[in-house]
């Protein structure tokens, strides 16, 4: 008998990613062979993104695409968009099962139920802010040497452009148990890197009642034995406070490397967007957090041309980031979203305005990320290179404050630390040597 194929096929971000992959190794334990979203499969699971209007045209598009490989297999759709509109998905002709965020760990048992008996389509949304955190777990990746792992759900901000709390809830967080015995049994399947995420990361502990908190939880985890490298997902400015920098800057597996959810460099902008902090405390806190941690790089999410940018607003995010000198940005253009504050906002900014500040940030931003990486060459000192993957030329891995290195190699080398000298860099990667 041919084993069952299954395919998830998965949009937006890290969280969804990891849910994918919980769902993934759990069908995988049952016998069914996890194949790619271009193979003609039994059951698609679509695990899609809501966070801008072309985020749902997209996952709709993707579910029509999955009915028309197969009008006979098994459709589930699940994630942000079955979240916010389940009803949408569910009259998507062809769709059997709509699941909403925080029931996926029953995924995988339903899309084996639907396999061998279809019924009629049906939905199980639970209401998203009366529910505890949805426990999944996953092991070592197969094909990756950095794991993530998610400790947290639910996002309490409100933002102005966001749509993510009404997708995800309230903050909930997974117990210490659950998360220092994820990283246990990660570590012992082999894994070396572990990546801590979640909606609002930061948040992790603030629905508990004992004062339990994310540099806690950090605390343990650098105590387990085997692991070498933790990271963090994306952190606001505001989380990184002088009191949370104090207590991991001694935990020596937590990476010198921070991706800062910034927005705007623009007090005024930030303001706007109903955000937590100004330009004073992220410069404070962004300085304290350089001065304690040797090495350390930054990365950030930028949003430009949110309605009334002036160019005033524009030029003082141009100088936070001539200022700061960021390892990477992610540059987005502000999109409408339906149902946020911000769609209805007066003063839109016109869209070739935003893809000229876009097009700013980029040049800018490509001359400093190619100005820090050529004082690494010429410093000539030693690295430590995380292995990955290997394209038969080059050996891909990373340093400790998130590098990008490519190793000239005629052989594969995945999942090893080795030392590296830098002898040169094209802007994107720098390319160093094994030191035998």
């Amino acid at each position: 008998m041919s084993k069952i194929k299954a395919s998830i096929i998965t949009l937006g971000c890290r969280v969804n990613q990891y849910e994918s992959d919980a769902i993934m190794q759990e069908l995988s334990k049952n016998g069914v062979e996890i194949c790619s979203g271009n193979e003609i499969c039994d059951i698609y699971i679509i695990n899609t993104c809501s966070v801008t209007s072309e985020s749902d045209r997209k996952s709709k598009q993707l579910v029509r695409r999955c009915i028309s490989k197969n009008k006979d297999a098994v459709i589930i759709v699940t994630g942000c968009f079955s979240q916010i509109n389940p009803e949408k998905a569910l009259k998507i002709e062809g769709v059997d099962f709509v699941c909403g965020n925080n029931a996926k760990s029953i995924i995988a048992k339903k899309a084996l139920e639907l396999y061998k008996e279809k019924r009629e389509p049906f939905m199980y949304v639970p209401d998203i802010f009366n529910c505890k955190f949805d426990v999944m777990q996953v092991g070592a990746p197969l094909t990756r040497t950095r794991a993530f792992i998610k400790i947290q759900d639910g996002c309490e901000s409100k933002c102005a452009y966001c749509i993510i709390p009404y997708a995800r809830g309230n903050v909930r967080s997974n117990s210490p148990e659950n998360v220092i015995n994820e990283v246990k049994n990660i570590v012992s399947e082999g894994c070396y890197e572990v990546v801590l995420t979640g909606i609002e990361t930061a948040a992790y502990g603030r629905d508990f009642k004992n004062g339990y908190t994310l540099a806690d939880l950090l605390t343990e985890i650098n105590k387990i034995e085997g692991l070498k490298r933790i990271r963090l997902g994306s952190l606001d400015p505001a989380a990184i406070t002088c009191d949370f920098v104090d207590k991991i800057k001694v935990l020596d597996k937590v990476m010198p490397h921070f991706h800062i959810s910034m927005q705007s460099g623009s007090t005024r902008i930030l303001n706007l967007m109903k955000r937590k902090y100004n330009m004073d405390m992220a410069r404070k806190n962004i300085h304290y957090l350089k001065e304690c941690i040797p090495n350390v790089m930054l990365s950030a999410d930028i949003i430009t041309g949110f309605p009334q940018e002036t160019d005033e607003d524009f030029f003082e995010t141009l100088e936070f980031f001539r200022q700061e000198r960021f390892l990477h940005i992610h540059i987005f253009p502000y999109s409408k979203r339906e149902g946020t504050v911000a769609a209805t906002m007066s003063g839109q900014v016109a869209e070739n305005i935003k893809k000229e500040r876009l097009h700013q940030l980029e040049e800018q931003q490509k001359e400093i990320r190619r100005d820090m990486l050529n004082r690494i060459v010429d410093d000539d000192a030693e690295l430590e290179v995380l292995c990955e993957t290997f394209d038969g030329e080059f050996v891909l891995g990373h340093t400790t404050n998130f590098l990008e290195v490519r190793i000239p190699s005629d052989k594969k080398i995945s999942n090893e630390f080795v030392k590296v000298k830098p002898f040169a860099t094209d802007g994107d990667y720098i390319y160093a040597d094994i030191i035998k």
